[in-house]
């Protein structure tokens, strides 16, 4: 997979990311000012439409990346997706991508944000009214009560729980240390977890304006049961079974 600095560049390879970037990024802007009225425009509406609108803006973002920055991504462990049953999603994180991805590929969902990202022009107003779950992180007890109570609530209303437990992006190199709380949404509401673990770091590096063509990889992990266990117990179990994904992947 090409990857940033890992192969020699020719003049030609870096214009040619230099000005896919450029484009994607003003496909992007543009998008989010066509997308994000009309799901603010569906507020009256029920959930299911808005979410919809937002789902057909992030296959379009997906679709753009891959004409744009020639990036593509494949998806092993499809099978273990129910969209008739609500579980937590423990996934490490590298990038926005994935944040964008998982709204195409994996069934209605609700996920953490900073409520700070909610006031972003267009597209915080718009998914200010897709049932994000919101949290101060300056306040971590608070956010913590927070994502277990709203998260409940969304699994009862059957829509799965996107959490990063390593709270921010990390390079492709390096896994953050696993937060619980997660885990504690699982174990505390009896929902399961399925694992997710990516590299998309390798082509949409974190915090970077320049996008690298190639194939990301997810691989979605098989249930992990949670009632009758320790929240630490679970998060490991998905800690580990994430880093034996994402080392098969080099």
């Amino acid at each position: 997979m090409p990857q940033p600095n890992s192969l020699p560049q020719t003049n030609n390879d870096n214009i040619r990311i230099y000005l896919g970037s450029a484009a994607f990024f003003v496909g992007l802007v543009v998008s989010a000012i066509v997308f994000a009225p009309l799901v603010m425009a569906c507020i009256v509406f029920p959930f299911a439409v808005r979410y919809n609108i937002g789902r057909v803006w992030a296959g379009t973002v997906l679709k753009m990346v891959e004409i744009c920055c020639g990036i593509r991504y494949e998806v092993e462990g499809l099978e273990h997706i129910n969209a008739n049953s609500a579980v937590v999603v423990l996934s490490n994180h590298q990038s926005a991508w994935e944040t964008i991805a998982f709204r195409w590929f994996l069934p209605p969902q609700t996920s953490l944000f900073k409520e700070s990202l909610l006031w972003i022009p267009f597209w915080g107003w718009a998914m200010a009214t897709l049932k994000p779950i919101a949290i101060d992180r300056n306040s971590k007890h608070s956010a913590l009560r927070k994502l277990i109570s709203h998260g409940t609530e969304a699994l009862k209303e059957g829509l799965w729980v996107v959490v990063f437990p390593e709270g921010t992006r990390m390079p492709v190199d390096k896994l953050g240390g696993f937060s619980a709380g997660g885990a504690m949404l699982a174990q505390k509401s009896g929902y399961p977890v399925i694992p997710v673990a990516l590299n998309a770091g390798h082509c949409w590096p974190r915090y970077s304006f320049l996008k690298y063509p190639g194939v990301i990889k997810v691989k979605v992990g098989g249930l992990i049961e949670t009632k009758g266990r320790k929240a630490g117990d679970i998060n490991k179990e998905a800690e580990d079974w994430i880093i034996s994904a994402m080392q098969a992947m080099d």
